[in-house]
């Protein structure tokens, strides 16, 4: 017996390579969906990577270092959340085209950005009360 296809559909499907039962820490989402600010999951709601290794959805740990009250902190160990990593980065950047690569780099630059802008302005809070404590009269004089 002789077998001729026809036609051919093929279906594939991806996921972010983490545990299957990984939830996104700040909105509680599996990594393979996406974040409550996107519409499909993927490229342009990538898994970012702390050096704590916690990982969450790049717009939910985006919004979360925004805040005041997260201090640059990761939101489940409380360190400071230093050297964001895009998940997928770590394979060889010259197995990935070129777009991916400017994308990746874009996505660190944005990161490091942020956290840097949220350690300034703490800092410039910081100046402004002592300068200002400093100007009062003392209650002694």
């Amino acid at each position: 017996m002789k077998v001729k296809i026809k036609e051919w559909h093929a279906v594939a499907t991806w996921r972010w390579d983490m545990p299957e039962d990984e939830v996104c820490g700040i909105c509680r989402v599996d990594f393979d969906g996406c974040c409550p600010n996107c519409k499909y999951p993927g490229d342009d709601c990538p898994l970012i990577v702390g050096k704590c290794q916690h990982s969450f959805h790049l717009h939910c740990i985006l919004s979360w270092i925004n805040q005041e009250s997260a201090k640059g902190l990761c939101p489940m160990c409380r360190q400071k959340f230093e050297n964001p990593s895009v998940k997928g980065e770590e394979m060889a950047t010259g197995e990935l085209p070129e777009e991916y690569r400017e994308r990746i780099d874009e996505l660190n630059r944005r990161i490091v950005q942020l956290l840097q802008q949220t350690e300034l302005t703490r800092l410039e809070r910081m100046r402004a009360l002592i300068a200002r404590a400093a100007e009062q009269p003392s209650e002694e004089g």
